[in-house]
């Protein structure tokens, strides 16, 4: 049965003799990818495991579980923890948001001590779709509504990691079919059945619900828009000066000539760049307003008790 999409341009551009680093939660979806490239051959892998500190026990035992999972596939292991939940009140942002800051941090020092800088992610198609409709519900820009793409580059301090997801083709129920089918044990998560999270509310009511109502494929529709939004932004991102974008200060009169558009993609990848949270389309403009020097308003709150701030010509996040 196939997972994993092995075409050859995957095996090409990611070869099974180089070292990679995985992400494993110890739940089925990463529990599958682990599985599916140890039996596509690949064995200089890198588990990479981040206890959250959010369950009590069960985030221990989450830790032996994949312990025990490397040293059956013989794979290194690398694990760490994190109070993700102090984090979030130390910097005044949400629990899912302080998780994956803490998470590709804990991933960007992996990746710095073993000189090993792609990281393959489990999320899937699903994942995809839920994504997409939190971010629209968010108010998001197209460069938000995408969530994820198949490949990212993030820059984590004076790291560079490669972010892959080469489950984003396929679809949960192929995954539950992939782990019944090979027996694979995993950790159940007991809060996926929690409803106060949203993204669970958007997975077990909202989807279902729209499906229902409207009675055709709502998943298939939103991951295909979502698809086609991030070959869109893959030209985009071509077209954006690199030497604006990446840089540290952005020099306002470059970017008040560039059209309406590409003003929004430039700051939205300047502020992804700085590690700014919850990017949705009024953070954006109000970002964009500090072009507008007619106005007195030269500062701008951000997320995590930061600014962005104008000042001789430059915006600068402090």
């Amino acid at each position: 049965m196939r997972v994993l999409n092995t075409e050859p341009r995957f095996q090409r551009d990611f070869p099974a003799e180089r070292r990679y680093l995985v992400a494993v939660s110890g739940g089925r979806d990463s529990v599958a990818l682990l599985h599916t490239f140890v039996d596509l051959g690949y064995k200089n892998l890198v588990v990479c495991h981040l206890n959250h500190q959010l369950r009590g026990r069960a985030s221990d035992a989450d830790a032996r579980f994949i312990q025990k999972l490397a040293a059956k596939y013989d794979v290194d292991l690398e694990i760490g923890s994190t109070n993700v939940r102090r984090l979030a009140l130390k910097k005044k942002m949400s629990i899912e948001t302080a998780a994956r800051e803490a998470r590709y941090s804990f991933f960007a020092k992996v990746a710095e001590r073993k000189r090993c800088h792609t990281i393959f992610l489990a999320h899937h198609a699903d994942d995809l779709v839920e994504t997409f409709l939190l971010n629209l519900f968010r108010g998001a820009g197209p460069s938000g509504l995408i969530g994820m793409r198949e490949l990212t580059n993030h820059r984590i301090g004076r790291v560079d990691l490669a972010v892959v997801r080469p489950f984003l083709h396929v679809w949960r129920r192929e995954i539950d079919e992939y782990v019944k089918t090979h027996t694979l044990d995993f950790r159940e998560d007991a809060s996926n059945k929690d409803l106060t999270p949203l993204r669970n509310r958007v997975r077990r009511r909202i989807i279902p619900y729209l499906e229902k109502t409207m009675g055709r494929n709502i998943r298939q529709n939103v991951w295909k828009t979502a698809m086609i939004l991030a070959e869109e932004e893959n030209l985009f991102e071509t077209l954006i000066p690199k030497n604006l974008a990446d840089a540290a200060i952005l020099a306002v009169e470059p970017l008040r000539k560039m059209g309406l558009a590409m003003q929004r993609r430039v700051l939205h990848r300047w502020l992804r760049a700085g590690e700014v949270p919850d990017l949705t389309f009024d953070l954006i403009e109000r970002v964009r307003g500090l072009l507008d020097l007619s106005q007195g308003v030269a500062k701008t709150n951000l997320p995590g008790n930061r600014h962005a701030r104008r000042k001789a010509g430059k915006i600068f996040i402090e």
